[in-house]
């Protein structure tokens, strides 16, 4: 069974805390204990694990993501967008949390984000539960 999260990102890179959403379906399925699969379709966006008590974090993340990888330079890509395409590729479209007694096992400050690149847009995130 493939869980579909719905994402709206407001600008064109945001990252967006995804980690309730996620328990939410986590919750919704009555899950035990196994693992939780996430996988973002999408070529200019991606996922990643981080910490999320502390919002500078994310701050640090974008602005050192814009230093590699400016959105203009001397890209070939027709469509405008090679850079929210190469971010893509740095931070990766999928990564999986194991799952314990109900719940994600995250680090204390940790927590899922989804990465947007080319925003603002409706995005998607499929949540894929292998049991134990």
């Amino acid at each position: 069974m493939i869980k579909i999260l719905e994402v709206i990102t407001q600008k064109r890179t945001h990252f967006v805390d995804i980690t309730d959403q996620v328990q939410e379906v986590l919750d919704e399925i009555r899950i035990k204990d196994g693992i939780c699969y996430l996988y973002v379709p999408h070529t200019t966006a991606g996922i990643f694990i981080n910490e999320n008590a502390d919002p500078d974090v994310k701050w640090d993340v974008e602005q050192t993501l814009e230093k590699l990888v400016p959105w203009n330079d001397d890209y070939k890509h027709i469509e405008g967008n090679a850079a929210a395409h190469i971010k893509s590729i740095l931070v990766g479209t999928n990564t999986f949390v194991p799952i314990e007694n109900g719940k994600l096992l995250l680090g204390t400050w940790q927590g899922i984000f989804f990465a947007e690149f080319d925003g603002p847009r409706t995005r998607k995130v499929y949540i894929k539960i292998i049991k134990d």
